[in-house]
């Protein structure tokens, strides 16, 4: 204040330490989109553990592996021992296990889904009815795999199939063995199922061939999985899910997908699995690459037979047509472009246009941008992505538009400010319906953002303190 009492003005800043000052809010602004990531994370952590609620007891992500014959044989091996220095070799009789594959496997699937709700929050069940016809000849040179067959135990001869989740068998199985029906016993399932399924005792004995038929119904959650074995296995799958995904070790010969469901069909012939038809080791878990379901091949099997080596599989999966926290989380990314283009339009107001934009502005106008995301987020899971992001976004568009009114002193500028908010955000919406061309688009954006904040500021003195009058012109009120 001078000696007369008159407040003296302090000088403006210039327009380089306003940009630094932007610069700083607009950083500070990271920390909020960072928590909201966080938010979006932990909700989604928190649905997939209501979704595993919904589905217990039902049974979860299922395999289905065989059938399988398994026969117990007696074999002499040389087993050398060490005492007092001396090495001796001496011949034992042991019992091992002979695995036989199907010469054909034919399976025919069809899943019926049930989408199950609770509070806000679903999942996909299904039941499954699984039929098939299986084909089994014993080689006529087993003695090449070091087989005898006068040593095979066919009294004790099993016919095994696996279920993952053996929770999920119905009532209703069957097993006919060249026309005749088998007892089914619970357990003793392959090495592929983590020992998990049903099994009976076989009356055969190796002589001609051998015709299974088997019919189970199967309930589970989200995918369903097939691990071929044999000469030639063929799988047909039917269903009225709308959005499939197939994946695994082989992919489909032929598949037709529509808004009334899909068909599905796989031939995998036995040069194609690396795998003998006759062993003396089961095969272990596949390794199904599916998050947090299914197997992984660092799995053990602590069962009648050590796993060797991995088994493939084929999988199909029942998946949400709109995975809504994926595409929350994509946008939560494109979170600092919003703040950053709304603020650049305000700073060009300042500098450019001869609004006066403060620092709490900048900071209110920045905090509505990021609680979009969190009302993005939250009516999500209640009205679903689409309705929810048309709601969000008209709630944001309207509030800054408002203020953008009383902040920038004209309804023409907060005008604009409402066209750039509706642009920007239709834009995030394509962005995230097209995924591929994300970058493309995105990058195009910024080039033309930054063609544009070099043509209005051609003629601003970064250094200079207060606006040039001539750049003062170049903005209509």
């Amino acid at each position: 204040m001078s000696e007369e009492g008159v407040i003296e003005e302090r000088p403006e800043r210039s327009p380089g330490v306003k940009l630094l000052f932007v610069g700083l809010i607009a950083a500070v602004l990271i920390v909020p989109l960072m928590l909201v990531w966080a938010l979006v994370y932990d909700r989604q952590n928190q649905a997939e553990t209501a979704q595993s609620s919904i589905v217990d007891g039902w049974g979860g992500s299922q395999t289905i592996a065989g059938p399988m014959i398994s026969v117990p044989y007696t074999t002499t091996e040389e087993q050398a021992t060490e005492v007092d220095g001396k090495v001796t070799t001496r011949t034992v009789e042991v019992e091992r296990t002979l695995y036989l594959s199907p010469v054909s496997n034919d399976v025919e699937t069809a899943i019926d889904p049930k989408p199950k709700k609770r509070s806000i929050y679903q999942t996909v069940v299904y039941n499954a009815d699984v039929k098939g016809k299986a084909q089994f000849a014993l080689p006529a040179d087993l003695e090449r795999f070091g087989i005898d067959a006068d040593s095979l135990q066919w009294d004790q001869a099993q016919l095994r199939v696996g279920i993952s989740d053996a929770r999920g068998l119905t009532e209703g199985g069957k097993l006919l063995a060249n026309g005749e029906a088998l007892l089914l016993r619970p357990g003793r399932g392959p090495a592929a199922t983590g020992g998990q399924g049903f099994f009976a005792f076989l009356n055969w004995t190796g002589e001609g061939d051998l015709t299974v038929d088997y019919e189970f119904g199967l309930r589970g959650n989200q995918s369903l999985n097939l691990v071929p074995r044999g000469g030639r296995t063929t799988w047909a799958v039917n269903s009225t899910w709308p959005s499939p995904n197939f994946h695994g070790s082989f992919g489909t010969d032929e598949s037709d997908v529509s808004d009334n469901g899909f068909t599905a069909s796989w031939l995998v012939d036995k040069l194609a699995l690396g795998q003998p038809p006759v062993s003396t080791t089961d095969y272990g878990p596949p390794q199904i690459d599916t998050s947090g379901r299914g197997y992984s091949s660092s799995e053990s099997y602590q069962g009648e037979s050590a796993s060797s080596g991995e088994s493939r599989v084929i999988s199909v999966d029942l998946i949400e047509p709109v995975d809504l926290y994926s595409k929350v989380d994509r946008s939560v990314k494109y979170g600092f472009l919003f703040i950053g283009f709304t603020f650049l339009a305000y700073f060009l107001f300042d500098i450019v246009g001869g609004a006066r934009v403060a620092s709490a502005e900048y900071l209110l106008t920045g905090a509505g941008l990021v609680l979009f995301f969190v009302l993005l987020l939250a009516f999500s899971e209640v009205i679903g992505f689409t309705l929810a992001y048309v709601t969000a976004s008209a709630a944001t568009i309207g509030l800054l538009a408002a203020y953008s009114a009383a902040v920038l002193a004209s309804r023409k500028r907060a005008m604009f400010m409402g066209a750039l908010l509706v642009g920007l955000y239709a834009l995030l919406f394509v962005l995230l319906n097209l995924e591929g061309l994300s970058l493309l688009i995105g990058s195009m954006m910024l080039f033309a953002a930054l063609a544009g904040v070099m043509y209005a500021t051609r003629n601003v003195d970064w250094s200079s303190v207060g606006r040039p009058a001539k750049a003062q012109a170049e903005m209509p009120a």
